[in-house]
């Protein structure tokens, strides 16, 4: 490996870690890096005083006009859109420096609420710790309109995550005990463990059944789980239980297929939110990744 590849593989973790939370699927992620890794490979690396930095400002930028131009498309995508999980590689994104929450699933829906400038400017300043200074030159910006940015999304990301519990073995507790209403479902064990106001969202990407609208209310939820198990009858149907993006996602298995990856948001007694993704190409990536991660 020479010295210029060397230098780059140094710093791809946390190139990869800010693609990664910029556009919320891997293998978006992974195009951005390998873009800048055509870029530095011509570059006068002796012109450079700060490699990390010019690397760091040609990985957002191209995240940025991906985002834009993966905004327009997710806003024709059949359904709601869910990130697709990341599994843990030796080149996984570091989480020593930045904060590991910040990787996970439900992070990364929320992260969907902001403009592509909020987010990477939020990003950038309270993630990856760049001074506002630092980061308005990476995005070639006014200091104070990447403070301003950072701010409005520091703000709305603080109002949403407030309304949830962020305790991973209460996560877990809730998927071990959701996972087990589904072996005998009925109406009343399914409904004792959703809020009465929770909320169902499923991405099938329009190539399987999934609700095209956010289903809300225990009530109805428990009524879509009571139809899910009686599609199940006669399958070969096994749930797992994995830690991925540093979180608890319920994996079910059909017939040897992955069907569908399962995570929650509680209010640390009962479930409030469920995501589920259905999306058979996500799927199939996963399932790949998966199969990779544990050869």
């Amino acid at each position: 490996m020479d010295a210029s590849t060397e230098l780059f593989q140094k710093y791809r973790p946390r190139l990869l870690g800010l693609a990664y939370r910029m556009l919320g699927t891997q293998a978006d992620a992974e195009d951005v890096l390998h873009d800048a890794w055509l870029r530095w490979h011509v570059q006068d690396k002796a012109s450079l005083d700060d490699p990390e930095a010019w690397l760091v400002t040609v990985t957002t930028r191209l995240a940025l006009d991906r985002l834009r131009r993966a905004k327009v498309e997710r806003a024709h995508y059949t359904g709601p859109w869910l990130p697709e999980p990341l599994i843990e590689t030796q080149e996984q994104p570091d989480t020593q420096a930045e904060q590991a929450e910040t990787l996970t699933l439900s992070f990364l829906m929320l992260l969907e609420r902001l403009n592509p400038e909020e987010r990477a400017a939020f990003l950038l300043r309270e993630v990856f710790d760049y001074s506002h200074a630092e980061a308005a030159s990476i995005l070639g910006i006014t200091e104070e309109s990447c403070r301003q940015r950072a701010h409005r999304a520091k703000q709305r990301l603080h109002d949403e995550r407030a309304r949830f519990t962020t305790n991973l073995e209460t996560q877990r507790r809730l998927l071990e005990r959701f996972a087990q209403a589904l072996q005998q479902p009925t109406e009343e064990n399914l409904r004792a463990l959703f809020a009465e106001d929770a909320v169902h969202i499923s991405d099938g990407g329009g190539i399987v059944t999934a609700a095209l609208r956010p289903l809300l209310g225990s009530e109805r939820i428990a009524r879509l789980y009571l139809q899910v198990a009686k599609h199940e009858d006669g399958h070969a149907v096994r749930r797992q239980l994995r830690t991925l993006n540093g979180a608890p996602v319920l994996l079910t298995w059909a017939d040897g297929q992955l069907v569908t990856a399962c995570w929650i948001e509680c209010d640390g007694e009962r479930i409030v939110a469920v995501h589920a993704l259905r999306n058979p190409e996500k799927l199939a990536r996963l399932a790949w990744s998966l199969s990779n991660a544990s050869a």
